[in-house]
């Protein structure tokens, strides 16, 4: 069954197409969640909050697009919890390392990497992680972020260059520590 089936079947449907929706997209939709917020509980939370909403509003949704619509309600949800927190920063990186479900693939990110993303803005962070960990299309994050697919496009070098400088200037500073401590020895 393709994307646009379940949609119109979930516009038309009852809790049967919700739980099958659940199961097609809730992994994914909470990792991109967790991408935006840094915390996994909250992620939960916002996802949940998605599904609940989804479904009350589901006799509006058109059928189409249904994976688009849903992290567009995620990334709406995601950034309203952030402007609550007071924080567009993540809150305490190696929590990822003590989450009973990582919400990462294994070996995907390391700390350093998880730390210069932590200096992105949220919505460079939601960019990044869905053109590299969700494969997602400009065309699909413009339906989803709400600017054109040339201004994402722009956006994502801007920020994947910063990304990188954040990672080099990490690097550099370590191995300058690394020559430090070996001068000393």
């Amino acid at each position: 069954m393709n994307e646009k089936e379940l949609g119109i079947r979930f516009a038309a449907g009852d809790e049967p197409e919700l739980e099958e929706v659940i199961g097609v997209y809730g992994e994914r939709l909470l990792r991109y969640s967790t991408s935006i917020l840094c915390n996994h509980q909250d992620a939960e939370d916002v996802v949940q909050q998605v599904f609940l909403l989804a479904y009350q509003k589901r006799g509006s949704f058109d059928g189409r697009h249904l994976s688009a619509w849903l992290h567009k309600i995620t990334y709406t949800r995601s950034i309203n919890h952030l402007k609550k927190r007071k924080t567009l920063l993540f809150g305490d990186i190696r929590q990822f390392g003590e989450a009973t479900t990582n919400p990462f693939e294994e070996g995907a990110v390391n700390d350093d990497f998880m730390e210069a993303l932590g200096r992105l803005k949220a919505e460079d962070r939601a960019l990044l992680y869905g053109r590299i960990m969700d494969e997602q299309s400009y065309e699909e994050l413009s339906q989803v972020l709400g600017r054109s697919p040339a201004a994402l496009r722009k956006q994502y070098e801007r920020a994947k260059k910063k990304l990188a400088g954040l990672l080099n200037a990490k690097g550099e500073f370590l191995e300058r520590g690394r020559r430090n401590e070996c001068e000393q020895i």
